[in-house]
């Protein structure tokens, strides 16, 4: 069975309650996902199991007993050796279950993936990847950029890009490669001009507050890795705020600058957050918070978890401070806290400090506030996917998903003074039913958008085109290269024929 009707018939089964003692079954139980394709070469390869039952219906929560879901997977040939790290299925508490799987090399023959529950095989078990299978570092791009969107199912349209675009039909290269220095380096100083060329990726930094390059590098070289991308001029803003605010009618108008946050009254192209794609990118690796990772540690089921709305986090908002004087206040609806004065200092006296919690913790309770740091909260696509109704603050900024969402469905809007969070807090209480509804469609949302594989789609799409001349690798411009990686076997059909076994 395809994935789209795996997906159909998890939709169909979603909504079913826990089955009691019935026994899972292997064989009607459904796998899919992106890490059964082989040539969808992600950093980390993922893929779902749904529990169904012996008549059918889909497991609603976590299936009874205590025979789990293992998975093997493997080199389909026995003369290749490659290390594959393959952690426990992460359980979603919904009756799904997330395959997450990191390659350490790639292989040529291929991959053997065993899922199994008991000592049976589930679903279509074993699923055999015919290769070759590429790792995150192995240098292979697919040279036709239809096809690699076809592989990664990207959708053909991004709300917030085609938004983003309408005030750019075409691209002027030599005026922003004449004003952008000038004009937004020495006010902002965190602008990094990008040229890709032939596949290689060129830079300079315009201006000295630019260290957070490192993360739009290596999700570029990354992006390089798996697609030829077109040659294309751009400029990267790598600090906290939108900066090109002028508008369509304006003389002059306003130049496309790519940032990492948007605000309604800036023009800026917004791309996912530097902290979603290095989270992405370290997965099973260097990070701990990550699109994937959050989606099995939501704490407990709904019923069970604290009826209060919790805050965490460091003084960068007035809110913020205002949010712990409403927590004294009213300690039965709010526990809130700040981690960390930097902006605030004189306030630590009166307010107090916390101690760091484990953000999987912040699912122990049934509501998340989400208030604005310095721009967006980069915090909000990981309180989505939890188990928790989000509260979130009104903002004038927003991240490149914030247009699919619409309050009082996948979350619960409070104005921006925080004035009336008590009494949304209090409405969630009084509405449980309604609320764990909303918590649920805030997740299944999320859970559709962030989806790694999408972070891919949206970095490729359309820019280049709009470009009204060539790009340029300009003066002062260095080669960003692909990291090194010797000890990983990677042989690249598309460069060079591959070598048959000994």
């Amino acid at each position: 069975m395809g994935s789209r009707g795996c997906a159909l018939l998890l939709l169909l089964g979603a909504a079913l309650p826990l089955l009691g003692s019935a026994a899972v079954s292997p064989e009607r139980s459904l796998v899919w996902g992106p890490g059964l394709e082989a040539g969808l070469a992600l950093p980390v390869r993922y893929f779902y199991i749904q529990a169904v039952s012996a008549t059918g219906r889909n497991f609603s929560r976590s299936p009874p007993g205590r025979t789990q879901f293992k998975v093997v997977i493997k080199a389909l040939s026995p003369k290749e050796v490659t290390r594959i790290y393959t952690p426990h299925p992460l359980d979603r508490n919904d009756g799904t279950f997330l395959m997450r799987y990191r390659m350490y090399g790639s292989v040529r023959k291929g991959l053997k993936i065993e899922i199994l529950y008991g000592d049976k095989h589930v679903a279509q078990s074993p699923y055999i990847l015919k290769g070759p299978v590429y790792h995150e570092y192995c240098d292979c791009p697919e040279e036709d950029p239809e096809i690699w969107q076809n592989v990664f199912s990207c959708p053909s349209q991004e709300p917030q890009i085609t938004k983003d675009f309408i005030s750019f039909p075409t691209i002027d290269l030599q005026r922003m490669f004449k004003e952008i220095p000038s004009k937004f380096s020495q006010t902002r100083g965190a602008i990094v001009h990008y040229t890709i060329v032939n596949n290689h990726i060129y830079r300079r930094s315009l201006g000295k507050y630019t260290d957070f390059k490192m993360f739009s590098d290596e999700m570029l070289l990354s992006l390089a890795r798996k697609v030829h991308l077109p040659n294309v001029e751009f400029y990267l803003n790598v600090g906290d705020w939108p900066v090109e605010y002028r508008k369509v009618n304006d003389t002059p108008g306003p130049i496309p600058i790519i940032s990492w946050c948007g605000s309604v009254d800036s023009r800026d192209i917004v791309l996912p957050t530097y902290d979603v794609t290095h989270s992405t990118l370290e997965t099973l690796r260097g990070v701990t918070n990550d699109l994937l990772s959050i989606q099995g540690n939501t704490g407990p089921f709904w019923d069970n978890k604290t009826e209060q709305a919790l805050f965490r986090g460091r003084d960068s908002r007035e809110e913020r401070l205002y949010l712990v004087k409403l927590s004294k206040e009213n300690p039965e609806l709010l526990d809130a806290g700040i981690t960390g004065y930097f902006f605030f200092r004189e306030k630590e006296k009166e307010l107090g400090k916390v101690p760091l919690m484990g953000f999987f913790d912040f699912f122990k309770y049934k509501y998340q506030v989400n208030v604005d740091g310095t721009v967006a909260a980069y915090r909000f696509p990981y309180l989505l996917l939890g188990d928790s109704l989000v509260l979130k603050q009104d903002s004038q900024y927003y991240e490149h998903f914030y247009t699919v969402l619409k309050p009082w469905k996948h979350y619960v809007p409070v104005k921006r003074s925080l004035e009336d969070l008590l009494e949304k807090i209090k409405w969630a209480k009084e509405n449980d039913e309604e609320a764990q509804k909303i918590a649920k469609e805030g997740q299944s949302v999320a859970r559709e958008l962030l989806q790694p594989h999408r972070l891919y789609c949206y970095y490729y799409k359309k820019y280049a085109e709009r470009q009204a001349s060539e790009p340029e690798i300009r003066d002062g411009m260095e080669l960003v290269p692909q990291p090194d990686d010797r000890d990983s076997v990677c042989s690249c059909h598309r460069k060079k024929p591959l070598r048959e076994d000994l």
